[in-house]
């Protein structure tokens, strides 16, 4: 059988351990760790990273991983699984999307390791993770109470990104274009090919969308012969070229009249803006047929905020005039 190295350790077949990466020292000297859960199964296969909490305040990844470990779901027959429950501590237990420097970690790699906070921590997982994998799912949520029904993004001109994808089987995979200096761009830049799951919003348990993360990620390993059986979707997978932000022309109080993962058609009415002092009242219409794959919870907003996020599949013919 091959060898297995996870930061440096070897991981012998049958094995489940935990590894603890080392990030920092806090002023009051207590010691950050990262711990790392690894579990290899009696037969050889790929390696497949599950990472969560790269945002500290989007716990709904962090259920998904913890679910998977508390039913044993991450022993595999065939390969290897790495679980990292959560990557951000800092964000964690200060309900922050960031590190204490303000910065976010998902726009510092690969990092470096005399910079700043959050660019440690990425090169620390550029270091001492993604070189020892194969695959990884990075599980997301929505950001600034606004809400994603359950999706993967990934670059499907990319086939093997493409199958990874159509494997989870989300209700929506997503084509989205590398983010700069973000962890699937620089994983990619090394080999390695890592699908991003968003679903629900931050600091708010969504069951829906852990139920369907944890589906989708045995799904995933069953293609990759890592196990032998897992759920069947439970919604049909739909695939969403491209992505427009229908956003606020007027600022007040917004109501939406539908919902997320709901499919609008053209000129249907989809919320409503108000002043609090009941001077004026606007109705918003959809622009283009679509479906409603975010969705934003704030009720006050400002002129230019997002409102939702609607995806097209090719069929759609966009309205691109301007607003």
């Amino acid at each position: 059988m091959k060898r297995v190295f996870i930061a440096g350790q070897e991981i012998q077949p049958g094995e489940f351990t935990e590894i603890n990466i080392n990030i920092a020292r806090l002023p009051s000297h207590t010691i950050i760790e990262t711990p790392i859960y690894v579990s290899r199964g009696l037969e050889d296969g790929p390696v497949l990273a599950l990472t969560a909490g790269m945002h500290g305040d989007e716990i709904n990844g962090m259920e998904i991983v913890r679910r998977i470990l508390d039913s044993g779901l991450h022993k595999p027959k065939r390969g290897v699984t790495l679980c990292m429950p959560i990557v951000n501590l800092y964000g964690f237990l200060n309900y922050s999307r960031d590190v204490p420097d303000g910065k976010d970690i998902n726009r510092s790699f690969p990092g470096n390791k005399s910079g700043s906070l959050a660019s440690r921590l990425a090169y620390n997982l550029m270091r001492d993770v993604i070189p020892f994998i194969d695959y990884g799912i990075d599980f997301h949520t929505g950001g600034a109470m606004r809400t994603n029904y359950p999706q993967v993004r990934s670059v499907l001109k990319d086939p093997t990104n493409l199958k990874l994808a159509q494997s989870f089987c989300a209700p929506f995979t997503i084509d989205a274009p590398f983010r700069p200096n973000s962890l699937r761009k620089e994983a990619a830049r090394k080999g390695k090919h890592v699908i991003v799951y968003e679903g629900g919003e931050s600091l708010r348990f969504d069951q829906q969308a852990i139920e369907q993360g944890i589906a989708g990620t045995l799904r995933l390993m069953k293609s990759l012969a890592m196990i032998d059986t897992a759920p069947e979707p439970t919604e049909e997978n739909k695939i969403i070229w491209s992505t427009s932000w229908v956003r606020a022309k007027h600022a007040g109080l917004f109501q939406p009249t539908v919902q997320c993962g709901q499919f609008v058609h053209k000129g249907d009415w989809i919320g409503t803006i108000t002043d609090p002092f009941g001077e004026f009242k606007e109705n918003i219409h959809a622009r283009n047929a679509g479906h409603v794959i975010g969705l934003n919870n704030i009720p006050v907003i400002n002129a230019g905020d997002a409102l939702m996020l609607i995806g097209y599949d090719n069929f759609c013919r966009l309205d691109i005039s301007p607003i």
